[in-house]
């Protein structure tokens, strides 16, 4: 079991970019925050999968190059080893 609050993380990148909350073995889960035309690059989780849930706004997740719009209330969960990246192609965080 791991427990863990947001308070006690910090975003890569001051106030944006991703906040790991929990990592690995199996599975990694964080926030990100992605100012309007800001991405996240291309990687891979070789052991972990990642799942993405859409707190607000809209993001386009690319996942082997397939785009996937994800919008408030969606969730899409990335298999070990899947490439993916983010873009926020929207006017809001």
């Amino acid at each position: 079991m791991q427990k863990t609050n947001e308070k006690n993380h910090e975003y890569r990148f001051s106030d944006n970019g991703p906040k790991y909350l929990i990592r690995g073995p199996g599975c990694d889960m964080g926030v990100v925050i992605l100012q309007p035309g800001q991405s996240f690059p291309n990687h891979r989780h070789n052991t972990a999968c990642e799942v993405f849930y859409t707190l607000s706004g809209e993001v386009c997740l690319y996942l082997e190059g397939t785009p996937h719009i994800l919008q408030t209330g969606d969730v899409l969960q990335c298999e070990p080893g899947e490439a993916h990246y983010l873009i926020n192609n929207g006017d809001k965080p």
